[in-house]
């Protein structure tokens, strides 16, 4: 008989999983292999003829590379059919063994571990990321290319699912803001001015937790901004922010007004009293007003992680209509209790 410690565990699984996914692009098999390492080997488009071919998944050591320690690199082409409903998709890599960066299409899309000089092995993280589909070419060639630091024993993409999937559930945006955002581990009021300078900022991948962007360690206070544009027919549409789930705390200026927070910045001893890392932002705009139509929007995130993972983690991120939203929830919560019902009924009347 199952415990309600059980019961529990699955219902929570339930939630988290809620997902659905369909399998676009199988990426098992050969990969192009080099080791070294040279960051132009990031580039789309570069010549590999003279790269080894080695299967993936398995370690490198059991490829011919029996002993090497230290850099190596992969690359992958592979094309999408369009016909493609989802906003995003999911790129899965398994687990790679010891540290990593991932690029597509030449734009560095996530950093697993730290590579040296302040080295720190993943190799026991599964890794991967939500994708904006505007980043992948439709009916042209694609290229992943995977830069791995390895230092000891196995080395390389390990093993799992590698592959690319379509979010078969996801929320239809009416203008998708995930891909490349400006990130400044910092605190200062003046960084959700729209006209604030923030050239010299780094860029990180939106949505994906900031340790997966070299900042392995940080926890505190930083800032996120996008610049975007939002075209005309949208001005007689009620819309909806959407930043997915951010860990743990945070307050949205959109053209330098504060349009909602989660969390309380007033006491930050208890920034997760709440549970507030596990839930969706979703600001509402009440009116347009706030809307630049005729030239550029700038979204300013502040937020302040406590404790391992921080950041905008997770989806959807952009705008979408209340009605769409509206409706995606109710399914979505419909779909939920569907599972939670048809599990407990297998698990006792079975």
């Amino acid at each position: 008989m199952k415990t309600l410690v059980q019961i529990l565990v699955v219902s929570i699984s339930l939630n988290v999983n809620a997902q659905e996914l369909h399998k676009l692009v199988d990426l098992k098999g050969k990969w192009s292999f080099t080791i070294g390492d040279d960051f132009a080997w990031s580039k789309q488009y570069i010549k590999t003829d003279d790269w080894d071919l080695v299967k993936v998944p398995s370690a490198w050591e059991d490829q011919g590379y029996n002993g090497y320690d230290g850099f190596a690199w992969y690359r992958k082409t592979f094309s999408i059919k369009p016909n493609i409903q989802s906003s995003n998709l999911m790129l899965r890599l398994g687990r790679i063994d010891d540290v990593s960066q991932i690029f597509l299409n030449g734009k560095s899309i996530g950093i697993i571990g730290a590579f040296p000089t302040n080295y720190k092995t993943a190799y026991d993280q599964w890794i991967e990321f939500t994708i904006p589909q505007s980043l992948f070419n439709v009916n042209q060639q694609n290229t992943i290319a995977v830069r791995v630091y390895d230092a000891e024993l196995s080395g390389g993409i390990i093993e799992g699912d590698i592959a690319i999937y379509e979010i078969t559930n996801d929320l239809i945006l009416e203008l998708n803001l995930s891909g490349e955002w400006k990130f400044n581990p910092q605190d200062k009021s003046e960084y959700k001015n729209p006209r604030y300078n923030d050239s010299k900022w780094n860029s990180v991948f939106v949505p994906s937790p900031w340790e997966k962007q070299g900042y392995l360690t940080y926890d505190g206070f930083a800032w996120y901004r996008k610049a975007f544009k939002v075209p005309e027919r949208f001005k007689e549409k009620k819309m909806v922010l959407l930043l997915g789930k951010i860990d743990d705390i945070d307050e949205v200026y959109l053209n330098g007004k504060l349009i909602g927070s989660t969390g309380d910045f007033r006491n930050l001893n208890q920034f997760n009293r709440n549970g507030e890392w596990q839930k969706l932002r979703s600001y509402f705009l009440v009116d347009n007003s706030l809307i630049n139509f005729n030239g550029e929007n700038v979204l300013a995130v502040r937020v302040y992680d406590g404790f391992e993972y921080g950041g905008i983690y997770e989806g959807p991120i952009g705008l979408a209509e209340q009605s769409t939203f509206a409706a995606y929830v109710r399914n979505k919560n419909q779909r939920e209790k569907q599972k939670s019902k048809s599990f407990l009924w297998r698990l006792f009347f079975e």
